[in-house]
């Protein structure tokens, strides 16, 4: 039994069992599988439905506009949900709300896939994201809950490594299904990886809460929604609709007028949602700021890589989505390679290890791409930019679950994910604004012997370029090779961006990076 550390309790909080470590390796082995198939569910269904936007657009009727916000409503419920419903899981018992949580997250995709119309695929979505914010915390809470200290490292590295590379297996079997049967069948591979999910957990996973004399933090839990909320509608639609906008410039208010207010909040309530007084511990610091920036990074960069591949090289869907699978497998790998390089070397190490083979992978993918080297001048700084993601992004996380408590783990969880949400928004942001600032002051020069409406088409984006060269016009050709030629410089730029914040992420690890855990305390039950 290890020693107990009531400082890092929440007053007022009473755990249920002094140790809820499973000492059954065989069962360990199976709360793994099933928690993983379950993130799998989540994760793919962030990322599936982008290869599927022409078809909803065209069976649906939706507009653009329409289209995008069926993927975004999931991104943005799921995030906004993410803290409140990690600590309910806490309090109610985790596998109650992972069990509840699936079964919301398998009629919502059920729901999803056979929507007659715009208006409930937006609901059937926005419920998704209430179902996928119950399960997503639920899994990692239950691997830190469970597992004993010498084994939680390895366990949370199979975690990061699904969590990082399902939304690229996810794309790239989304895109199987989209090319080979229907866009509708999209939500099937979600509702039978919730199935077995459902049926493990049921069997194996084990119910852990935290007791407490205090109300919930209600108050605390709709301030963090709403600014989560907030902050991820100006990051989703500024992109879109421009950053002066009014509804840009209105969810950045609601944003940060309530994150300000959930701090104030946080650090006057007996037991609050978030102890705001814990990011003092470098720990949980510096792994949340290099969690929000590796997925920023790799989510700029799959905005641009994506469609390299298919209007620079004219590959289908399908065969895209596979390109990015070195990145993907190594990733996986290397998070399992993680724990155990930090147990040797410590966690600071590792993750700037990570960081620093990150930047050098975007380097390579600046310096090397062109668009006669095709995918052999992309493939080295993928390939390092995956081992790089592997090495970093486990560590990190268990810096961030390392730093509460075992009775806080739904929070500590969620936090997680928030990071991993937030992340992605600002690396699209970001990493996209200045890709899409590339192109456009890269091509401009360059249209000046091509008719008026052929020129404006193409400096708006490589698809239209793309489109006209297929119609056979006397300039087709040398039009899509020119915007060919500008999307590879706004690429360069965009990766070079990428190089400088892993510069910065790189010495902020070095300076404050996160020192070796101790085990995560927890409080004997009174009976």
């Amino acid at each position: 039994m290890s020693s107990f550390d009531t400082s890092l309790t929440p007053r007022g909080s009473l755990a249920q069992s002094s140790d809820p470590t499973i000492h059954d390796p065989k069962r360990r082995r199976r709360i793994l599988v099933t928690v993983c198939i379950a993130l799998m569910a989540v994760i793919a269904a962030v990322t599936g439905l982008n290869v599927a936007q022409p078809h909803l657009a065209l069976d649906l009727g939706a507009s653009q506009s329409q289209v995008l916000w069926m993927i975004n409503i999931y991104a943005i419920s799921l995030a906004a949900l993410l803290l409140p419903l990690g600590a309910v899981g806490d309090r109610w018992g985790r596998k109650p709300v992972l069990l509840i949580g699936l079964a919301v997250f398998g009629i919502a995709n059920i729901a999803s896939g056979l929507a007659p119309s715009v208006e409930i695929m937006l609901a059937a979505r926005f419920l998704s994201g209430v179902g996928a914010a119950m399960i997503m915390p639920v899994t990692l809470s239950v691997i830190t809950s469970v597992f004993p200290d010498e084994e939680r490292s390895k366990a949370i590295g199979v975690w990061t490594g699904v969590a990082g590379a399902g939304g690229i297996l996810g794309m790239f079997l989304s895109a199987v299904l989209v090319d080979f049967l229907s866009w509708r069948w999209l939500f099937a591979l979600p509702v039978i990886l919730v199935i077995f999910a459902a049926v493990m957990a049921l069997r194996s996973v084990p119910n852990s809460r935290q007791f407490s004399a205090h109300r919930f933090d209600m108050l605390g839990s709709i301030l963090s929604l709403l600014a989560v909320m907030g902050v991820s509608f100006a990051l989703h639609e500024g992109p879109a609709i421009g950053w002066t906008a009014a509804d840009t410039l209105a969810g950045l208010a609601l944003g940060i007028g309530a994150f300000i207010t959930f701090i104030a909040w946080e650090l006057r309530h007996p037991e609050p949602l978030l102890d705001i007084r814990l990011f003092r511990k470098r720990s949980l610091t510096s792994g949340s700021v290099s969690l929000t920036t590796w997925f920023g990074v790799q989510a700029g960069v799959f905005i641009v890589l994506y469609p390299f591949f298919q209007a620079v090289l004219g590959w289908s869907g399908l065969l895209a989505t596979l390109g990015l699978m070195p990145m993907a497998l190594l990733m996986m790998v290397f998070s399992g390679v993680a724990p155990r390089l930090s147990a040797r070397i410590g966690p600071r190490a590792t993750i700037a290890t990570g960081v620093l083979l990150g930047g050098t992978g975007l380097a390579l993918m600046s310096l090397l791409v062109s668009v006669d080297g095709g995918y052999l001048s992309v493939l080295p700084g993928m390939v390092t930019m995956g081992v790089g993601m592997g090495l970093a992004m486990a560590p990190s996380t268990e810096a961030i679950t390392s730093s509460l408590p075992r009775e806080q783990q739904g929070v500590a969880s969620a936090l997680n994910d928030v990071t991993r949400e937030l992340g992605t928004s600002l690396g699209v942001a970001l990493l996209g604004a200045v890709f899409a600032a590339g192109y456009s002051s890269s091509i401009a020069p360059l249209l000046s012997g091509f008719p008026d409406e052929a020129a404006a088409a193409a400096s708006q984006n490589i698809a239209n370029a793309m489109v006209i060269a297929e119609q056979g016009l006397p300039y087709a050709d040398a039009l899509y090779r020119t915007a060919q030629d500008a999307f590879v410089q706004g690429w360069q730029q965009a990766m070079w961006a990428g190089v400088a914040v892993m510069a910065i992420l790189f010495a902020f690890i070095v300076l404050r990076g996160p020192v070796r855990p101790a085990p995560i305390a927890s409080v004997p039950a009174k009976i």
